[in-house]
């Protein structure tokens, strides 16, 4: 796409870029129904990808999912409402660099560094991980993954099978019992959440979870802005009944440490999975921005070194302009105008 072309559709818009919705399948768990997607569609992108149980936005980040289209899972462009005119996103990105996304972004990471998702499952996830820093330091070409949840209560008219989610392990834990429970992957279920220690999730909070941290998220529709990165490694072997495979575990693991479980284990980071005072930490209620005549803004995901969200609520019959300092992705999730 010629970079005219792209400057002209970003002036068209003023400055915004509107996308098409981008819909995640995946090929475990159950979908929520949740993200108003047409019910004789969760299965439009096929029966052996699984139901669509995510959607992305503002991405430039391909789907880790086996059997996965060339660019799932990144955002398009809507040009004239013309679904055969779609651009994508990481083209204007690729071609407008800090003229779309600012100097420092470009400068710091060379790219548009994030995306966000709405997750809708039905039931629990299984117990996982996106890689630490120093793991992908050690293996090169894997990003980490820092990721932010928040919980809409207009996208939860239902809480899911189980609204409780697990993060890392107690703190009472050695490394030597966790390492007993993945020995036994290929054997029988391993329980490992029972090592673990859980809460409730609650309607507009949310948690932040550094990538390093083991987390089995509960079955509310999550709004997730996270760093731009899909790996993952299962420590949970069988889920609702659901069976995982080992290469679900040593996945982005070199070849000759994949039966090493010291080297699985060291993609975590021990002191953040077993800390005494997680929740004060990590946990994240809305915090005021700012507030005015008919509308008020939170910061409802925050106090990280990498992503950050607001949510704007402008009441009927007002009217509010909002500057912000960045570029950012937005949706709007209730009413018109």
């Amino acid at each position: 796409m010629a970079d005219k072309e792209i400057r002209r559709i970003l002036s068209d818009g003023d400055g915004v870029l509107s996308m098409v919705p981008t819909w995640v399948p995946r090929p475990f768990n159950k979908p929520g129904k949740r993200i108003r997607l047409h019910p004789d569609d969760y299965f439009a992108m096929g029966m052996d990808r699984g139901a669509i149980v995510e959607r992305w936005f503002s991405s430039i980040t391909h789907v880790e999912t086996a059997g996965a289209e060339p660019n799932e899972g990144m955002s398009y462009v809507n040009v004239d409402d013309n679904i055969e005119s779609k651009i994508l996103f990481k083209d204007f990105v690729d071609e407008l660099g800090a003229d779309l996304i600012g100097d420092e972004l470009m400068e710091r990471f060379g790219t548009w560094p994030m995306y966000a998702k709405f997750y809708d499952y039905m039931q629990p996830l299984f117990h996982h991980i996106h890689h630490g820093e120093e793991a992908c330091k050690r293996y090169g070409d894997v990003k980490p993954k820092h990721e932010h949840y928040y919980f809409p209560k207009q996208y939860n008219q239902h809480l899911g099978e189980m609204p409780i989610t697990y993060f890392g392990f107690d703190p009472s834990v050695s490394r030597e019992e966790v390492k007993e429970r993945l020995r036994s992957y290929t054997k029988h279920d391993g329980r490992i959440t029972e090592l673990s220690r859980a809460f409730r999730m609650e309607l507009d909070t949310g948690w932040y979870t550094p990538a390093g941290v083991l987390h089995a998220p509960g079955s509310l529709c999550t709004y997730e802005p996270q760093w731009n990165s899909d790996v993952m490694a299962m420590w949970e072997n069988v889920v609702n009944g659901e069976v995982f495979g080992y290469d679900s575990l040593s996945g982005y693991i070199p070849e000759a440490d994949k039966e090493n479980l010291d080297a699985i284990i060291d993609v975590a980071d021990w002191e953040l999975n077993t800390c005494t005072d997680y929740r004060e930490r990590f946990f994240r209620r809305p915090v005021l921005e700012s507030e005015g005549e008919g509308f008020k803004q939170m910061w409802i995901a925050y106090g990280n070194d990498y992503i950050g969200a607001k949510q704007l609520v402008v009441e009927p019959g007002h009217s509010v302009v909002i500057k912000d300092n960045a570029a950012y992705g937005c949706i709007v999730i209730q009413g018109y105008g």
